[in-house]
């Protein structure tokens, strides 16, 4: 599947700007559990720790982090649900 490059083309968007550990991860969970298979969540987060924590649950759920990209506000994740 080709990653999309504009947030418009996420399948749905989670706004973690000003939560911190572990709510993004959290919540995270949350959103991808009520998307389907190959589907793509687009996550916006300042922490610092949500690029750690983010690829290590990714790696753990067996969901494929497509992109980390730095932004202006933070961090964007672009995780694709595999199960």
């Amino acid at each position: 599947m080709e990653v999309p490059q504009k947030p418009e083309m996420a399948h749905m968007t989670l706004d973690c700007i000003g939560l911190y550990c572990p709510t993004p991860v959290l919540k995270t969970r949350e959103e991808i559990d009520k998307l389907s298979v190959g589907d793509i969540l687009e996550v916006l987060a300042d922490d610092p720790a949500a690029k750690e924590d983010i690829k290590a649950w990714a790696k753990r759920t067996g969901h494929k982090l497509l992109s980390i990209e730095k932004t202006n506000d933070g961090i964007r994740f672009l995780i694709q649900k595999m199960k």
